[in-house]
């Protein structure tokens, strides 16, 4: 539809349809997105991701939950009690999670733009199919405990539980005797609690104790959260301005705060009043080797009565953490209005 009776366009009538018939709009030739987000979380994933190949439960990481041996003092004499042997290993297992997205093209479509598109029709699809993607693993990845659907990638939410939203994961039952090494480090304020510095560290060093002195190393929240942490470190800004104030600027603010050497993010998929902390030597996501967002290729859909072509983008996937412990997830905090 055209806009006409604003500047130089007349606002209708005879002239108005005159032009609007005899003259081509000006139109830039690229398209941009407004319904999408970053994803620093998925980021920080992907950075980390792995191979995995088929078969039924093709990630199998092998897991020690209990000793193997035991010691005991002795004196003089050197004598000791006679070893038993011991259990103390058992597999976690997961299964790759399939994603599909189908991509359409209308033969008559493709004729139409033929010579005459501003922005193809099909390149705008592709490209529209990434976003697709990341978003829809991020909402999966972020799904709340004990929700997740068990068609797609297992949320870090349940990774970081400790058996009260979510009892099973990577098929080890975390309520059974001798599996609370299995859990996560899960804390719901039962007072809203501001997230300052101080109560931060609070929460990496809880964490630290649960994981038996193991740090988490990477944390996020949502931007309102982050910013109410971020409060706490303004205030506290110093600058030092070398040659005095020649560039004319001083920085000022954080892209990363960090707490006790854990950086925290904020991203904006993330509930406002939650953390997200763990360790990324024990989490990645896994990839098939043979659909890593594999493309079939357009097959025609006129065995469907239909003139045109379907392509598809698999991915097979599924967020793998070996050490729970090691994360951990704080619900309940003040956040800014954003």
């Amino acid at each position: 539809m055209s806009l006409l009776g604003t500047g130089v366009v007349p606002a209708s009538g005879a002239i108005a349809s005159e032009l609007t018939a005899l003259t081509r709009r000006g139109v830039i030739p690229s398209m941009v997105v407004q319904i999408y987000q970053s994803r620093p979380l998925l980021a920080c994933l992907m950075a980390n991701a792995e191979s995995a190949s088929g078969g039924i439960s093709p990630i199998t990481r092998p897991v020690q939950g209990a000793p193997y041996v035991t010691g005991s003092w002795t004196g003089y004499t050197g004598s000791f009690q006679q070893p038993a042997t011991k259990t103390g290993a058992q597999n976690a297992e997961f299964n790759l999670k399939a994603h599909v997205v189908p991509i359409p093209f209308l033969g008559m479509e493709g004729l139409v733009q033929m010579g005459h598109e501003i922005v193809p029709i099909l390149e705008a699809r592709m490209s529209d199919a990434e976003e697709q993607i990341k978003n829809d693993f991020v909402t999966a990845l972020l799904t709340s405990s004990g929700s997740s659907n068990a068609q797609q990638i297992t949320s870090l939410f349940d990774y970081a539980d400790d058996s009260t939203n979510d009892h099973v994961y990577g098929n080890i039952d975390r309520t059974t005797a001798g599996n609370q090494f299995w859990k996560g480090y899960y804390q719901n304020y039962a007072l809203a609690t501001v997230p300052t510095r101080v109560q931060v560290m609070i929460m990496i060093a809880g964490a630290t104790k649960f994981a038996g002195g193991e740090s988490p190393n990477i944390g996020f929240c949502g931007f309102g959260t982050w910013m109410k942490l971020a409060e706490d470190f303004i205030g506290q800004e110093r600058f030092i301005v070398e040659n005095g104030f020649s560039m004319g600027q001083v920085e000022t603010g954080f892209r990363a705060l960090m707490v006790s050497g854990v950086p925290i993010f904020a991203d904006p998929s993330m509930p406002e009043g939650e953390f997200l902390l763990w360790n990324t030597k024990y989490l990645s996501l896994y990839f098939h080797e043979a659909a890593s967002f594999a493309f079939s290729g357009f097959e025609s859909t006129i065995p469907n009565n239909q003139i045109g072509y379907q392509g598809v983008i698999l991915t097979l996937v599924e967020a793998v953490g070996a050490k729970p412990r090691t994360a951990s997830h704080f619900k309940n905090l003040t956040y800014e209005t954003l």
